[in-house]
């Protein structure tokens, strides 16, 4: 976190916000548990990879230290909920317990078979691509329509980071259908869309979040690495304005409609 408001401060960014992984779900294995990096075979169970809580004591403890040391930048708490809407208890407690600045919320898994669940990636292995993206946004709509609590729906375009290298590429237009029900529902929320710029988002997304009523989009760099700190952001904010979103007032500076 250190070096990563040393980076904002580098870059004369006005604030950071850190919005670390608050995973759920556990997911079935389909491979030799030998083969994960090492700091992921410390949460195999029984066949299954099974994420630890959120280190939230130690996260407010850093967060509280960076405040401290860098007092002219604004430095916002935050969390990224995954799949909520089936874990409601637990993500209800830690948003009590964090009492956090900013939630976004994601999807990165699927169900498998009766009772197991599977990585979005993983499902690729066993599924044909284009189903797997059809239920990948079948589960973000089921996400926006059954979780209430949160500011912005993180990569929409999650699924199609990993589409297969060995088949052609495919435009979002074969997803259309799909894509718009899920920007529907969040435009009725009245919540923002992120524009992640791990990878860069595809015009159509934005265009026709736009034109379902979308208000709000919010920028994330998925920034794992202090380096990648708002990398992409000078291009997305292009393409908001250039789609018809503006620079807005709004505590965590998402950018609304002109």
């Amino acid at each position: 976190m250190e070096r990563t408001c040393e980076r904002a401060v580098e870059l004369g960014l006005r604030s950071v916000a850190f919005t670390d992984h608050a995973e759920f779900t556990a997911t079935i294995l389909l491979g030799d548990p030998a083969l994960l990096p090492g700091q992921f075979r410390r949460w195999v169970r029984d066949g299954l990879l099974v994420p630890p809580p959120m280190p939230l004591e130690g996260y407010l403890e850093c967060l509280e230290r960076c405040r401290n040391r860098f007092p002219g930048l604004r430095i916002l708490s935050g969390v990224e909920l995954s799949e909520p809407q089936w874990h409601p208890g637990r993500a209800a407690s830690l948003l009590r317990q964090g009492q956090f600045d900013v939630v976004i919320c994601g999807q990165h898994t699927l169900p498998h078979e009766p009772g197991t669940w599977i990585d979005v990636v993983v499902d690729y292995r066993v599924r044909d691509p284009a189903d797997v993206v059809r239920r990948y946004l079948a589960e973000l709509l089921g996400l926006v329509e059954g979780w209430d609590d949160f500011a912005a729906l993180a990569h929409i375009d999650y699924a199609m980071r990993y589409w297969p290298r060995d088949r052609p590429p495919c435009p979002p237009a074969e997803f259309e259908e799909e894509y718009r029900a899920v920007l529907r529902a969040l435009a009725r929320s009245g919540r923002a869309l992120e524009i992640n710029t791990e990878l860069p988002l595809h015009p159509d997304l934005l265009r026709w979040w736009h034109q379902e009523g979308g208000t709000a989009v919010s920028f994330g760099s998925d920034a794992h690495d202090p380096l990648r700190l708002a990398h992409g952001f000078t291009e997305a904010a292009a393409m908001a304005e250039a789609t018809g979103f503006r620079p807005g007032r709004h505590r965590h500076d998402f950018w609304v409609r002109g």
